[in-house]
């Protein structure tokens, strides 16, 4: 099976973003809303800066019941340890990536523009997609 097709045909192209200064409050509901496990954080100009998880929000609410203050900006929980994926990878260098990888979704960015985001679940239904039409 011929895996070298291009991630952008499979990737989510329309995501929940947060901004920097977003409040993190805003942040933990438009979580629970959308039923999503975490999303990317831009700067004003559209750059990929960090991505804030349901874990980064944990600790959060558990730091907040110690010290009974619950406040600030997403920009104070979130993570900037990033793994991106280049918009023109293949399919099979980022099956390899999540073989390799804890992660469970990775941001897909065109220099550094966020456009898209490459899950596991899209990569084994490109899979599946792609072994069925053989």
């Amino acid at each position: 099976m011929n895996l070298d097709y291009l991630i952008k045909e499979f990737m989510a192209k329309e995501l929940i973003t947060f901004q920097l200064d977003t409040p993190i409050e805003a942040a933990m509901e438009s979580f629970l809303t959308n039923k999503i496990s975490g999303a990317p954080v831009l700067d004003k100009q559209g750059n990929l800066v960090g991505v804030l998880s349901e874990k980064d929000c944990m600790k959060t609410l558990f730091e907040a019941t110690y010290y009974n203050n619950l406040g600030g900006f997403v920009n104070e929980y979130m993570s900037t340890d990033l793994k991106t994926i280049n918009i023109h990878d293949t399919l099979s260098n980022v099956a390899d990536q999540f073989i390799k990888s804890r992660f469970r979704r990775f941001p897909v960015v065109e220099g550094e523009k966020l456009v898209g985001q490459i899950s596991r679940r899209d990569v084994l239904r490109a899979i599946v997609k792609l072994s069925n039409e053989e």
